[in-house]
């Protein structure tokens, strides 16, 4: 069975063996008006219908089971942007330098769901390899939703060499859409959750990007946060052979302010250093390392 709405589209339309300019023809009949090219995005998940009657009518020409694509949407799309209404958020330009890629894949993706969920907790382990490279980022993230109805969140991971993981998993959720640039090295993908929330209800995620052969040169970790936040745990191992001659606590406002050693921080027996921050404000959060 389909888990996404384009999948399933996709499969109806094969299926019949309805062209698009035809399937368009047969809306028109009952008086809905959709582009073939709106048509063409739907079944390429570059965007999703707003209208449930389309989708309703497309579920009765292309003979699937009432509701087998409308129950694939999600929550409707709110309008006006529920990000401008948290405290202190910031947009991604105020935290990230690849922020037009960002937004691009979002857009692709028609993120519904931004500042509809309240980050309660983030715990990050990221681990680097014996060439100095970073293996891989595992992330459990714990949310909060504003409204009833949202079902999904968007994990955005930006390297800053332009590799695109080839590792992408996720427990807890299913992954959905995937978008990227490989330009800005920036990967963007869609985390269903297991049913549709109820305010104030929380959701647990965890989910990891990582490389199966040597991954990009690693000096440090920054995680972007554009809301607050009311914890932080940030874990990073090395190998034995791989030992950071010095680790720093990194903090940035925003990309218009350099970044600050807030402090240094000492490695453990365990090969590991970590940093902890509670009610975290938005901004740029990291550690940095010098191998010699």
């Amino acid at each position: 069975m389909a888990d996404s709405f384009e999948s399933a589209l996709r499969t109806a339309i094969q299926t019949r063996g309805l062209g698009l300019e035809r399937l368009h023809a047969r809306l028109a009949e009952r008086g809905i008006q959709v582009s073939v090219a709106s048509l063409s995005n739907w079944q390429r998940g570059r965007c999703r219908p707003e209208r449930v009657s389309a989708v309703r009518a497309l579920e009765e020409i292309l003979e699937v089971p009432p509701e087998s694509l409308t129950a694939l949407l999600g929550p409707r799309r709110p309008r006006g942007r529920w990000a401008h209404n948290v405290p202190g958020a910031l947009a991604y330009r105020d935290v990230s330098e690849v922020h037009a890629s960002v937004d691009l894949l979002l857009g692709q993706i028609r993120n519904p769901v931004d500042g509809q969920l309240r980050w309660l907790s983030c715990d990050e382990t990221v681990r680097v390899g014996a060439g100095r490279d970073e293996r891989s980022v595992r992330t459990r993230a714990v949310f909060q939703a504003r409204t009833d109805g949202v079902d999904r969140h968007v994990a955005v991971y930006h390297c800053e060499k332009e590799m695109l993981p080839d590792i992408r998993r996720a427990s807890h959720c299913r992954l959905g859409q995937v978008r990227t640039d490989a330009a800005a090295g920036v990967t963007a993908v869609e985390l269903l959750f297991e049913r549709p929330l109820r305010r104030d209800e929380t959701c647990m995620v965890d989910y990891e990007f990582g490389y199966s052969g040597g991954g990009p040169e690693a000096t440090f970790y920054h995680r972007w946060f554009r809301h607050p936040m009311h914890m932080y745990l940030l874990h990073v191992h090395f190998e034995p052979d791989a030992l950071p001659a010095r680790c720093h606590r990194v903090w940035q406002p925003n990309t218009v302010t350099p970044p600050t050693d807030v402090r240094e921080l000492p490695l453990s027996d365990w090969r590991a250093v970590h940093m902890a921050e509670a009610d975290v404000r938005p901004g740029v959060h990291g550690i940095r390392w010098e191998w010699d």
